[in-house]
């Protein structure tokens, strides 16, 4: 996007921590939109990026969208965290469990159906058929 702006451009974002992921990025992106001759227009803060006023207001709002940003990431950490704590793990529940697992693979190494029909009978992917035989064979 800022290899394509043309002078009385303006960049419109919804808000401008969608813009950049830190302080110093959206600062270096704010000053190749100015030099562009172009300018920037956020939905949500009123940010005029033409005067001394407007630019000291949009790094205060950049300065605080990080700081959310890292408020949530580590709220986010101490969750995962907390539940690992009390023996949860993330990720999906297994749609199969260790005995059917043990039905699957032997119904498909036997030969006695395909991955196909036994996923069907269980109601998931043949992939997932697929796995549990093959860590059987292991």
């Amino acid at each position: 996007m800022l290899t394509h702006l043309r002078p009385g451009d303006v960049v419109v974002v919804w808000k401008l921590d969608r813009l950049s992921r830190s302080l110093k990025d959206l600062l270096h992106i704010i000053e190749k939109i100015n030099q562009a001759g172009a300018g920037l227009r956020s939905l949500t803060e009123p940010v005029d990026t033409t005067n001394a006023a407007g630019r000291m207001f949009m790094q205060m709002i950049g300065s605080f969208a990080e700081f959310e940003r890292s408020m949530i990431r580590e709220r986010t950490l101490a969750g995962l965290s907390a539940a690992k704590d009390k023996g949860r793990k993330g990720g999906r529940r297994p749609k199969l469990t260790l005995v059917q697992k043990e039905q699957a693979a032997q119904m498909v190494l036997s030969g006695e159906k395909s991955a196909s029909d036994v996923a069907r009978l269980f109601g998931v992917h043949p992939s997932t058929i697929g796995r549990a035989a093959s860590a059987r064979r292991l």
